[in-house]
């Protein structure tokens, strides 16, 4: 069995339970993070150190993997070789890098937007960390649609 711990409003948890479905694995999700708790708990903090979500278990295989590109990279290697995990590394590549620069380029410019917006009272928001925020958002997607522009999908 295949459990994951996070909240259904988490993005990355969403990616996870994503791959999970497009797999047709069976897994069990038990609710963690903000509302829920359990993430800093002895026994969560001693699979997962960051005490953040999503964090994955695997039973047939005995792993336990935190990071969501990290899981996504061990689904679709384990359990997805051929339809998610492609043998050629230059054609794995191209998803990865687009993979990678939703974490590491877009997250942190939608940040400010989300935090902003949906996670702090109107009262105590910072209109110029927004706008800068949803600038960068805007030049960001701006690329995507360019490359869209090329091909129907980022990769594949």
């Amino acid at each position: 069995m295949i459990t994951l711990w996070g909240r259904n409003n988490s993005t990355n948890v969403k990616k996870v339970r994503w791959v999970l479905e497009e797999l047709d694995l069976p897994y069990q999700q038990i609710l963690a993070g903000l509302e829920f708790g359990l993430n800093h708990d002895p026994e969560y903090l001693a699979m997962n150190p960051n005490g953040l979500v999503p964090l994955l278990k695997d039973d047939a295989t005995g792993v336990v993997l935190w990071e969501s590109n990290t899981i996504i990279r061990y689904l679709a290697a384990q359990y997805g070789v051929d339809r998610l995990w492609l043998a050629a590394p230059a054609q794995r590549a191209q998803g990865e890098k687009w993979m990678d620069w939703s974490n590491g380029t877009l997250s942190p410019a939608h940040r400010p937007v989300l935090m902003g917006l949906v996670r702090t009272p109107p009262e105590q928001r910072d209109p110029a960390a927004i706008a800068a925020g949803i600038s960068a958002c805007e030049a960001l997607f701006a690329m995507l649609d360019d490359e869209l522009a090329k091909t129907p999908w980022l990769s594949g």
